[in-house]
């Protein structure tokens, strides 16, 4: 159930749960609403988010992965705050979380359940459907876990630039799961359409963390490559957290024509902050 101010609850009866219910609020708290604020958090340092704001100007597609707790909601938020305020933005949800009210155009989706009578349910699979004829500049999904995952890489192989974020425990995991997903949407999606629509649909797999103190942090930026090598989508690292400190890779986005089109010297942007004479 939700709460007023968004907050979600759970609850489960006692005889369901041993002695006692059990009562469960998850608060959504954003202490972060742009990626300049995870630099001083320190969830990512300048180089990266400065990366990752000229991939989503420049319209890449970004998936966030990550643990449960480990700030994918925050950082889709932060991402999303980059996109321009001259393009539509779509977010489609299971339920409310997405934060992005600084945007002056943007409509929030959420899901709904089937009532008492077993009709009226809005599943995801729906809603990204729906929201590709809503003429959309951008479309964010909240978090694909089931065969919604096919509808979003259709869109993303179509050309509309999107993010999303998937529950894993590394980036390469995160597209085996994206991978895998799909076929959820019936007996005759097969892996061999499915593993070159998520090579070419994804551009970066942004991957995050969090701590045994609760400090998240962002631990690689992964691109993919677009080939596929027995049966394996290649990546290369952009970004890798080494002993603390996330460290360039020699890695770079495949789509590099995307930022010429859009005037960012993608060179430029990876050089590290202190070599580059650049200030935020």
């Amino acid at each position: 159930a939700m709460l007023p101010g968004g907050h979600r609850l759970h609850v489960v009866l006692e005889g369901i749960s041993r002695g006692f219910s059990a009562v469960n609020i998850r608060k959504f708290v954003a202490r972060a609403h742009s990626l300049d604020d995870l630099v001083t958090l320190g969830t990512i340092d300048s180089t990266a988010a400065r990366f990752l704001r000229a991939s989503v100007v420049a319209g890449l597609n970004v998936v966030v992965s990550g643990g449960t707790q480990a700030g994918k909601t925050t950082l889709l938020n932060c991402l999303a705050a980059a996109i321009p305020g001259s393009q539509r933005l779509l977010t489609v949800e299971e339920v409310f979380e997405l934060q992005c009210g600084r945007h002056p155009d943007w409509v929030a989706l959420q899901s709904r359940q089937a009532g008492l009578e077993g009709t009226g349910e809005v599943d995801l699979r729906m809603l990204v459907k729906e929201a590709l004829r809503m003429r959309p500049s951008r479309i964010v999904v909240g978090e694909v876990r089931s065969a919604e995952c096919l509808d979003m890489l259709l869109a993303l192989n179509a050309g509309l630039p999107g993010m999303a974020s998937v529950h894993a425990s590394s980036a390469r995991q995160a597209l085996t799961k994206l991978c895998t997903l799909p076929l959820l949407a019936g007996a005759n999606i097969t892996s061999d359409f499915v593993v070159p629509t998520v090579a070419t649909s994804v551009d970066l797999v942004v991957h995050t963390s969090i701590d045994h103190a609760g400090r998240r942090a962002v631990q690689e930026v992964a691109a993919v490559t677009g080939r596929v090598e027995n049966g394996l989508i290649e990546t290369e690292t952009v970004f890798k957290r080494e002993g603390g400190t996330l460290r360039r890779g020699h890695g770079r986005p495949a789509r590099r024509d995307a930022f010429e089109r859009v005037g960012i010297d993608l060179d430029d942007v990876l050089v590290p902050e202190e070599d580059s004479g650049w200030a935020r």
